[in-house]
């Protein structure tokens, strides 16, 4: 392309949403304005789904249950005043109670909180660790915040260890909405050891964000911790950064929670703009129906040029997968739809896979991240009149272009500054696009039938493995993987059996391995 056109469709294909201190570009996206009218009738009935959702209505047929999250930064819209009342009163909630562990009224027993152990997974996590990398700093900082974002006990270690001998001053938030998630109660009862291990009383030290009357409710009521706040069945994981998921964490970090909900706020208000020109989450989802053929035919690659931004393509792995990779679409039939999210911080990426997505397989598209402002006070010159942050620019565009010219296409998101109402405004953004998205594919956004087979599966060999044990204890004797299957009753399951007995033993746990001649010939016993 001739650049004098290039600099046309730039003018005409660019868009400057003064209000969120943003702008989008999709002129690096090959479509056609035919693209744009064919696609206007599927974007306004997309409008009219979003408005339905607002409006209370239920969508999530699976649980019987509405989505409401954009009411958490506007409660004014809850189809209930109990539901605006409850919003209101729990963010009260959040911040008297940071005010009063940032003032020492509430305090552990070695004098006041310093430091945060976070205690979640999934949506639970994934919001709250990016909120802090990209709004915290350590000058200013009012607490440490570290996470237990898995089950994997090495990692919970690993943290444990940054916290030894500060244990008295750590506060605990534990965050699960059904109270049952088990990498969660695992890392709950993984902390409780370590705190007992030093004579503290976990529940001293302990807070919880849940769902009513749930599991985790009645063992945070039971047994006193300091506090619980609610999450409500309306409120998804994935979209739960701006409820007391993310916004308690954030408020005892010291961030700027107001910011956070003023920016997604005004991006809501933004977006529900049915001009579709106009509305920057349409276009964005457009791009994504463009990119992909309405199928997910091609990868979305995440560039943010800003460091404190490194985490935003994590967050959004579980935000736009979990929500739109279906088997089946809204009428039953079987469409496998999807969109892969992946990405890293630039300009890393000019040292990592900038070479593939220049020249390797065209099966993706990139969505850049740009931020205007480099710093807070003034830049070095690494160069006569060049500042690091000018070489950031330099790469970001030297990239764009050597892209485009390759035929690799490309959306350009700029933000002024990062500051809480920016990463708000890109919270909202991204939720709206999504649900904009699921109406043009005709998919249930807002259920995760996938997730939950997971954790089904992982319960039955969680079962399998006391069958297992209990086999091995009956007959103190040594068994080969097939007669140990037998007797367990899982003959259809002997690699299971063999994972199991492998993990077991690496461990030193009940199982002693007697090995032979090849893996497969090896026998198990108790140990």
């Amino acid at each position: 392309m001739r650049s004098e056109d290039l600099w046309a469709r730039f003018q005409k294909y660019y868009s400057n949403y003064e209000a969120i201190g943003m702008s989008l570009d999709i002129s690096r996206m090959n479509f056609s304005e035919a693209f744009l009218a064919d696609m206007e009738p599927r974007m306004q009935k997309a409008y009219a789904d979003m408005a339905s959702l607002e409006a209370g209505a239920v969508a999530n047929p699976d649980e019987g249950r509405m989505v409401g999250h954009y009411w958490l930064r506007n409660p004014r819209l809850a189809p209930k005043p109990e539901i605006r009342k409850e919003i209101e009163e729990t963010l009260d909630q959040i911040k008297a109670f940071a005010a009063d562990v940032q003032t020492a009224k509430v305090r552990g027993s070695a004098g006041a909180f310093k430091n945060l152990l976070v205690i979640g997974i999934g949506g639970s996590a994934l919001g709250p660790q990016f909120v802090s990398a990209a709004l915290g700093h350590p000058k200013r900082d009012l607490m440490r915040i570290f996470f237990f974002d898995n089950t994997d006990p090495d990692g919970m270690q690993k943290v444990l260890a940054n916290l030894d001998g500060q244990l008295g001053k750590t506060l605990c938030l534990v965050t699960s909405k059904s109270g049952g998630t088990k990498e969660t109660r695992n890392g709950m009862l993984e902390a409780r050891h370590a705190y007992e291990a030093v004579d503290l009383d976990f529940a001293a030290h302990a807070i919880a964000v849940t769902g009513k009357d749930s599991e985790l409710d009645k063992v945070a009521t039971n047994d006193g911790w300091l506090a619980r706040f609610p999450m409500w069945d309306w409120v998804g994981g994935r979209t739960s950064e701006l409820s007391a998921v993310g916004l308690l964490p954030a408020a005892l970090q010291g961030i700027d929670i107001d910011g956070l909900l003023a920016g997604a706020k005004a991006c809501d208000e933004l977006t529900r703009n049915t001009t579709t020109s106009r509305n920057p989450a349409a276009l964005l989802a457009l791009m994504w129906y463009y990119a992909g053929d309405g199928k997910g035919k091609r990868d979305m690659v995440v560039l943010p040029y800003k460091d404190r931004l490194e985490l935003f393509s994590r967050y959004l792995q579980q935000l736009v997968m979990e929500s739109l990779g279906k088997e089946r679409d809204l009428a039953g039939n079987v469409v496998n739809q999807g969109l892969a999210v992946y990405g890293n911080k630039g300009s890393t990426d000019q040292h990592a896979y900038i070479q593939q997505l220049r020249e390797g397989l065209n099966n993706f598209f990139a969505v850049f991240i740009e931020v205007l402002k480099d710093q807070e006070g003034e830049s070095l010159s690494v160069e006569p009149n060049t500042a690091s942050g000018d070489y950031l620019l330099g790469f970001f565009l030297g990239t764009r272009r050597a892209l485009f010219e390759n035929k690799r296409e490309s959306v350009t998101i700029t933000l002024t500054r990062v500051d809480s109402r920016a990463v708000g405004t890109l919270i909202a953004l991204f939720e709206r696009a999504v649900g904009l998205y699921a109406s043009l594919i005709n998919v249930n956004a807002y259920h995760q039938p996938g997730v939950e087979a997971g954790k089904k599966a992982a319960a039955k060999v969680l079962a399998l493995q006391e069958s297992v044990l209990n086999s091995l204890n009956k007959k103190k004797q040594s068994f080969s993987l097939i007669d140990l299957s037998r007797a367990a009753g899982a003959e259809a399951e002997i690699e299971t059996v063999f994972k199991i007995c492998e993990h077991l033993s690496a461990n030193g746990r009940s199982v002693k391995k007697i090995p032979g001649r090849t893996a497969f010939e090896s026998s198990y016993q108790a140990s």
